[in-house]
């Protein structure tokens, strides 16, 4: 598109410095965030039995691992730091790719960022409230704190991110424990309500499960800095998803053991409900450790990938050439980090006005990500036709069906969420401003155009 491609910034190229076990950590971290203390109430109100509950949160797995193997594909093929922005561009061309990088950069991402802001400033403000703006105020602190240790180096912010995915995995083990071993009867309650929209389970109820499992495709933005990326990208991405699906399905068991279906409908907060019965407040206060463990975890990933897409940006387009800029000393994309913070810092302002900023901020993300989730999907059918990087990559089995099924979850969820955004008040309002901001990107790509087709820019 520009000069910027092809001079591919001589300040420095991304090092495959990421072993397996970094990876898996980064989409474990990821993926295990808050969401798994929160959406399970959701989803029990919307089943009809425990066997439905538990086989849902089983599909949520397989239809994870299906995407997986796509993105194996894709990053096993085209390894590139830029991840679902460089397969789009070389599928449908430059300017899909502007807008992806463009919504990445101001919706998807920084919303992601700042969402998970908040639930960290939600519960640390359990721990030590600071007045009546303290979940905004920690969630300022945090996007602050998160993206200096990444603008310091990638050495830092890896060996952060595995001692954070270790120590929340060892909470959420405690917490399975805790469930399994209790003698207590299941917490009684009202019988269970009937699911609305379907004999076994509501549309709502996979959509939370989903969302629970979304964030293992960031694995696409470290193909570049993993060492043998044909393997590692197919071990990482397997493996991750294979330790969510084990974690999740125990823990949920584990709240259907003590609290049982019933009790979990009627929970606001069933991991904090789960530990206050089977090891007392003092459990309950170490779940609140946990979920922030899990928020910090989850937040230096997103942010760790999330510049990773504005660096390929002005790696390729002019008007964002600082962006495309690698500090060779720290291993890092600073401008592009400073440039997210930047925008989730703003975010976080915004959100804090409105009476549920992590509400606000999934309405705002929620259908910009599905549907360029779905455009990924379907790029690998366009580059199957087109010569791989690698000479030998890894192939997506039984496709076409493979493909076909992901894309097919990716249209419902794209329609499910956006209805569900747009019933929301005031979420509605975040879904209107996050596809306003979308479509703001195209003036933004014609401008790049006319900067790329100005003289002397090549």
């Amino acid at each position: 598109m520009s000069s910027a491609r092809a001079q591919e910034q001589s300040a420095g190229q991304p090092r495959q410095t990421l072993t397996v076990f970094d990876a898996v950590a980064m989409i474990v971290g990821i993926v295990i965030g808050v969401g798994i203390f929160k959406a399970p109430a959701i989803v029990a109100g919307n089943v009809s039995s425990e066997t439905a509950f538990i086989a849902l949160w089983a599909i949520g797995g397989v239809i994870s691992l299906v995407g997986a193997l796509c993105y194996a594909e894709l990053g096993s093929s085209h390894p590139n730091a830029g991840g679902e922005y460089y397969f789009l561009s070389k599928a449908y061309g430059d300017w899909l790719g502007f807008l992806f990088a463009w919504a990445r950069m101001t919706v998807i991402q920084t919303g992601a960022i700042a969402a998970i802001a908040f639930v960290f400033g939600d519960y640390a403000s359990t721990l030590l409230p600071l007045g009546s703006k303290s979940s905004a105020i920690y969630a300022g602190l945090a996007v602050i704190a998160i993206t200096a240790l990444n603008v310091a180096g990638t050495s830092q912010s890896k060996w952060v991110q595995n001692v954070l995915t270790v120590a929340l995995a060892a909470a959420i083990l405690a917490v399975v424990i805790g469930g399994l071993s209790a003698t207590a009867a299941p917490v009684t309650a009202p019988a269970p309500a009937p699911a609305q929209g379907g004999p076994w389970f509501s549309g709502l109820a996979l959509i939370f499960v989903l969302l629970t499992y979304g964030g293992w495709n960031e694995a696409a933005y470290l193909t570049a800095e993993m060492r043998d990326t044909r393997r590692n990208i197919v071990r990482a991405l397997v493996i991750g998803i294979v330790v969510i699906t084990v974690l999740y399905l125990l823990l949920n068991f584990a709240y259907l053991r003590v609290l049982g279906l019933a009790g979990m409908q009627s929970s606001k907060a069933v991991a904090s409900d789960l530990m206050r019965v089977t090891w007392g407040e003092g459990g309950a206060w170490l779940l609140g450790i946990a979920v922030v463990s899990a928020a910090l975890s989850t937040l230096n990933a997103t942010v760790f990938t999330g510049a990773r897409t504005n660096y390929a940006l002005g790696r390729d387009f002019v008007i964002f050439r600082a962006l495309g800029r690698w500090n060779e000393k720290t291993s890092s994309p600073v401008n592009a980090l400073l440039v997210q913070g930047a925008i989730a810092l703003a975010l976080v302002g915004l959100a804090s006005l409105t009476p549920d900023g992590f509400q606000t901020m999934v309405a705002y993300t929620a259908p910009a990500f599905w549907l360029f989730f779905l455009l990924t999907g379907m790029s690998l059918f366009l580059l199957r036709r087109q010569t791989p990087v690698n000479a030998n990559p890894f192939r997506v089995p039984l496709y076409p069906v493979t493909p076909v099924l992901f894309c097919a979850a990716c249209a419902w969820m794209l329609y499910a969420s956006f209805n569900y955004a747009m019933s929301l008040d005031p979420g509605s309002i975040g879904a209107m401003v996050g596809i306003a901001m979308l479509a703001s990107g195209v003036p933004i790509l014609m401008w790049a155009k006319r900067a790329a087709a100005a003289p002397g820019r090549g």
